[in-house]
């Protein structure tokens, strides 16, 4: 049996029950939320031990809070209770691949579960593509935050001591990557560490070169992140750092700004924060501005959504979005 509806919160605790539930966060002004319902009703179709749950994030503070929903749609998983995933953004074929994947992982009362697995070439397609993520890719179980083996710990240590940039996989979140991947490098352990899209090896091979020194040659380096915030402000002359994108704004205020900047007549990029939470909070303090969305031409901070309401107010938002004043 197959649920879906809107429930008040808590999450209930009849989802322990099923075998697997997702709870979608959602807002009825967010036109993304409604087009991924539609593709939520789709997979309750064809999932018939799945729970699917709809909450009005903002109606429901203290549940937000607890599971750091800032933006929306936002999808969390659960399976016996516990949170084991989520998915930030309106992305129909992921949100299906994880359904797909954690609904078998869950197991299936009343008969043997069949794995859907990917063809070989479009398994190794997708190696290929995670291994070509990042300069340097760690291929570990758990994440850098919470390591989930002694190995994988003592490898994010000594890339935290050497100053190494990387970035990472948990092959605990996805059985078709662990395995395949043992195959497509010929290494059958955790973690394997790749740059440039060449296994390097897994933690002996790393506390080696580390040993002889010859660790910082083969590794990318990490730039400080003021640095960083510094390239991205100044990536273009008018700079929108927002929840969201051009195309989608994931938050009110960020769907208010996009207006104004569309209707101003001026050419500008944006940053999504929510696919950066070094920058997110980094930039906070960098601007000592701390909220979102920013705003800045020419390298310089112009302020939010209450700053650009005031300067189109004023008629002067076109001249400052062109650096005339």
């Amino acid at each position: 049996m197959t649920m879906y509806g809107t429930v008040t919160p808590p999450v209930p605790d009849g989802a322990s029950f099923w075998c697997l539930t997702v709870v979608h966060f959602q807002a009825t002004w967010a036109p993304q939320c409604s087009q991924m319902n539609d593709v939520m009703e789709e997979l309750a179709k064809e999932h018939q031990h799945t729970m699917f749950v709809k909450l009005e994030a903002e109606t429901v503070p203290e549940v937000s809070e607890k599971y750091e929903i800032a933006s929306v749609p936002t999808f969390l998983f659960f399976k016996s209770g516990q949170k084991i995933d989520r998915l930030d953004g309106a992305h129909a074929p992921e949100l299906t691949n994880k359904v797909q994947r954690l609904a078998v992982t869950s197991g299936t009362p009343g008969g043997p579960v069949a794995v859907g697995e990917h063809p070989k070439e479009d398994l190794n397609e997708r190696l290929k593509r995670l291994i070509n993520a990042a300069p340097c890719m760690l291929f570990m179980k758990g994440s850098p935050q919470e390591p989930r083996c002694g190995f994988s710990r003592q490898i994010v240590a000594l890339f935290k001591e050497k100053d190494v940039q990387y970035s990472s996989f948990d092959i605990l979140s996805d059985e078709d990557v662990r395995q395949g991947l043992k195959t497509f490098s010929n290494w059958p352990t955790y973690p394997q560490v790749y740059v440039n899209g060449e296994l390097v090896g897994g933690l002996d091979i790393v506390k080696e070169l580390a040993e002889s020194g010859e660790l910082e040659n083969t590794f990318p380096k990490s730039v400080t992140l003021e640095h960083r915030l510094k390239s991205i402000i100044n990536s273009n002359p008018v700079m929108l750092f927002m929840k969201g994108n051009k195309e989608q704004a994931k938050c009110g205020f960020s769907r208010q700004i996009l207006e104004i900047m569309n209707c101003a007549g001026v050419e500008y990029s944006t940053f999504d924060i929510l696919e950066d939470e070094e920058v997110r909070q980094g930039l906070k303090t960098y601007s000592n501005w701390p909220t979102y969305p920013q705003l800045y031409v020419k390298g310089e901070l112009i302020g939010g959504l209450d700053i650009v309401k005031e300067l189109k107010e004023s008629g002067d938002l076109s001249s400052v979005l062109r650096g005339e004043s």
